[in-house]
């Protein structure tokens, strides 16, 4: 265990954690809504430190990351637990487990071990995912720290919880973000996730302003968050709050965890979400979880000229001219590409 970050010591040795936005109140000898931080008298631990549960090398595009270093690859890596309890998770087994086992699982490992698997695969960057990685922050932190030094950025998959004083706290390491932006109902939020619109939105406006390079996701579940006006909402909100270039992902859903009553997100209904996103005003738009469609190619937001070319996570022909611009009309193609 490792003495965690960002808390205060209450009465009766009870401790408030400060890492995320459900500033958690808790008792000795328990944990937090995450399972991994836990108030050992009046200390609080996480449990997770150097606790690896998942570890591979992918493509960036798989974040999904489509203006951040294409065509590179992102060593990832995961610890258990999260801050978030929704009921589509399509990783429960590692974001549940303390839930579900009752216990932490991982392999031991260094942050001077992951910098030195990450530069032996010839990796670009480290990518925190597969669940939240603010509920392993210190280990990240330690990671990205160290991995700056040797010449890798750093990439946060995030649910966009955690507290201001945490981005704050990574900023100097951390290149790029996707946060998913689930719905722009808090009813969704605290029904399905067990959390807040709110503080989500606060942040995906605060990690744009520090110039954290910035891509969102929406998962569109049937039924729950695919309404044509709440779509619009999420679109304008991108556009007026976090502007025009900033590429949102459209996720397919497909049936998983304790929603397996839910079909797939019909593709007519991606489509919709697709041009309401056009509609508003967004240059980059992208339909994920549907290999070999067209609307997972970059084009030009001037004169739709064919910029990347891709297929599933691979990028099949990069349309770039000087510096960085459409070849064609010489609109800048925003994004970080070295």
């Amino acid at each position: 265990m490792k003495v965690a970050l960002f808390y205060e010591t209450l009465e009766d040795k009870k401790v408030k954690c400060k890492l995320c936005n459900h500033n958690c109140i808790i008792p000795p000898n328990s944990t937090g809504i995450c399972g991994v931080r836990k108030n050992e008298e009046g200390v609080l631990y996480s449990l997770v430190y150097g606790k690896i549960i998942a570890e591979h090398v992918d493509p960036i595009e798989k974040k999904p990351l489509f203006h951040f270093l294409p065509g590179s690859w992102s060593y990832s890596i995961s610890t258990v637990g999260c801050n978030f309890r929704c009921s589509f998770c399509q990783n429960y087994e590692i974001s549940q487990y303390p839930h579900i086992y009752k216990s932490i699982a991982g392999r031991p490992k260094t942050p001077k071990e992951v910098v030195e698997d990450a530069l032996k695969e010839e990796t670009k960057s480290i990518s925190y995912t597969y669940t939240e990685p603010t509920v392993y922050f210190e280990f990240a932190y330690d990671c990205a720290k160290l991995a700056v030094k040797h010449g890798l950025k750093n990439v946060f998959v995030s649910n966009g919880y955690m507290s201001k004083e945490v981005i704050d706290y990574i900023k100097p390491y951390l290149h790029a973000a996707n946060i998913d932006l689930k719905s722009f109902k808090d009813s969704f939020y605290k029904n399905i996730c067990k959390a807040r619109l709110q503080p989500v939105l606060d942040n995906l406006k605060y990690i744009k302003q520090l110039g954290i390079w910035l891509e969102v996701t929406t998962l569109i579940i049937p039924g729950e968050n695919d309404d044509p006006e709440e779509l619009k909402d999420i679109a304008n909100f991108i556009k007026t709050e976090l502007g025009p270039e900033t590429p949102w992902h459209i996720s397919r859903f497909y049936p998983t965890y304790k929603m397996l009553d839910k079909p797939y997100t019909p593709e007519e209904t991606l489509l919709r979400a697709y041009y309401i996103g056009k509609e508003a005003g967004l240059y980059y738009i992208y339909i994920g979880n549907v290999h070999g469609n067209q609307y997972e190619n970059t084009y030009c937001p001037q004169c739709n000229t064919l910029i990347i070319e891709r297929y599933g996570f691979r990028i099949l022909k990069v349309n770039l001219g000087d510096n960085k611009t459409c070849p064609n009309c010489g609109f800048k193609i925003h994004g970080v590409w070295v």
